[in-house]
Order: C-alpha cells, then structure tokens, then sequence
C-alpha cells in the first residue's frame, strides 16, 4: 500500500512539475507573464490621416461629408483642419473651402444651406473664381434642395459629375478647379 501511495504521488508530482521545473499549474495561470509582450508597429499616418504620402508638388487632402443632420463634414488640407465640427465652421448644405492651386494658400470658406437659404449666394460665390482656384466641397444634411441649373452648371465646369443627380440629404464630396480640361477624379 505504502509503495502504492509513492507511486501514485511520484506520478502525480512528475505531471504537475515538468522536467524543467516549471508547475504546469503555475503556467497555467500565469500564462504569458514571463513572456514580453510584442507590440505591433502602429501604421504611419502622413498628412490628414493619410494611410500614404502625397507625391511631391502635390498637396494632401482630406474630405468628409457630414452624416444625416448629425455628424458634421471636415475638409483637411496639408495637415490643416479647414471646416469642422470643432472648429464650428460648419453649416447645413454645401461647406466650401476655395484654396489657391498653386501655392495652397486658403483662400475663403462658407457654408450654403440648400434647404432653406438662397441659391443666389452659392452664385455670387462660385462665378468670380480665377483660373487655378481649387474649389473643395463637403456635404451636410441637405446638399441639394435649392441647387438650380445654373449652380449645377458651375459646379460641372468645375469638374463634377455627380451633381446632375445630387438630391434630397445625399452624401456628396467633392474636389475641382476653375479652368480644369478634364472631369475631377476626386468626387
């Protein structure tokens, strides 16, 4: 019986403690605590959060629309916030940053409300630009309501595609310039 009890208890004991002398048991519940942590290379972020850098000669940009009548847009551009909800710039309609192509220069930003404002201001507004002038557009609530032809017709000389068919609380972003040959890739 005694030589039963030893051989039991050597088993046991030869189980729980390994050949290394660490306890299953304490590996067991302090599992990884020896082990250092690895830590995973956080993605680099370029300007406006960017996932990439912008060529040279190029500038960084960054436009969001703003979500239903809640969220509002942003527009960033080389690393700066021009229309944000924090920066309490925002308005209801279209929220429009003009920047010189060149230099990158803000020129003007003001904000359009196309549901209950007057379409005659967004016209003053785009109709005097010079050639060069890039024209960044972000949405919030309602883009659309008020927009007429002719704004229709300015922002498609700008380079724009979709604002043919931009309606009722659509989500619309937008990049252009006055003078541009060619339809903006950036909408």
């Amino acid at each position: 019986m005694v030589l039963l009890l030893v051989g039991l208890t050597w088993l046991l004991a030869s189980t729980i403690l390994r050949g290394d002398g660490t306890s299953l048991l304490a590996r067991f519940f302090f599992r990884g605590a020896s082990e250092e942590p690895t830590a995973e290379p956080k993605p680099h972020k370029y300007k406006c959060g960017l996932s990439a850098p912008c060529p040279q000669k190029h500038l960084a940009f960054r436009l969001v629309s703003g979500a239903a009548n809640v969220i509002g847009p942003k527009i960033c551009l080389e690393d700066k916030i021009l229309v944000s909800s924090v920066k309490n710039n925002v308005g209801r309609g279209l929220n429009i940053a003009l920047v010189n192509g060149v230099s990158g220069e803000l020129l003007d930003i003001k904000s359009f409300d196309m549901w209950a404002g007057d379409v005659s201001e967004l016209l003053k507004f785009l109709r005097p630009l010079h050639e060069g002038t890039l024209v960044f557009v972000a949405s919030f609530d309602d883009p659309a309501t008020k927009l007429n032809d002719e704004a229709r017709a300015l922002f498609e000389e700008l380079g724009s595609t979709a604002v043919k068919e931009l309606g009722f609380r659509d989500s619309w972003v937008f990049v252009g310039a006055k003078g541009i040959e060619n339809k903006s890739p950036f909408e």
